[in-house]
């Protein structure tokens, strides 16, 4: 480090993985080298989302983040940002544990696809039935 704080957070989501390093600064987002803006073109509601935890503490534009993002989606990417930003937070100050775990931030969204199955053409849908 170079004397300047630094907080580090992982996240996950689906297939989704980001690193997330906090250092105090003018609240720039970059996502795999590329401003936030530019990494979800076009997604608002994303971008909102990787945002949230910022909003809840009320230190949004105190932070400058630096992730990398792989793997899933841009939404699954969009909520693991969002987790590795609230974990990271949590070494900023232990004070913002509540009002993030209340808003279920700090809760790892265990839900990803389902396998698909023999005889399926998914995960449920099966095959389709001729009569004759």
């Amino acid at each position: 480090m170079n004397g300047q704080a630094e907080y580090y957070g992982t996240g996950k989501r689906k297939d989704a993985i980001a690193r997330v390093w906090l250092t105090p600064g003018a609240g720039r987002v970059s996502v795999n080298g590329r401003e936030l803006d530019e990494y979800m073109r076009g997604h608002d509601a994303l971008k909102q989302a990787v945002l949230t935890p910022f909003q809840i503490t009320e230190t949004l534009g105190q932070y400058d983040v630096k992730a990398t993002a792989k793997g899933g989606g841009v939404s699954g990417q969009a909520g693991a940002l969002r987790h590795g930003i609230a974990r990271a937070l949590l070494q900023v100050s232990e004070d913002f544990r509540l009002m993030l775990k209340k808003r279920g931030l700090l809760t790892r969204d265990a839900r990803v696809v389902e396998r698909k199955h023999a005889g399926c053409r998914g995960a449920r849908r099966g095959k389709q039935f001729s009569k004759r």
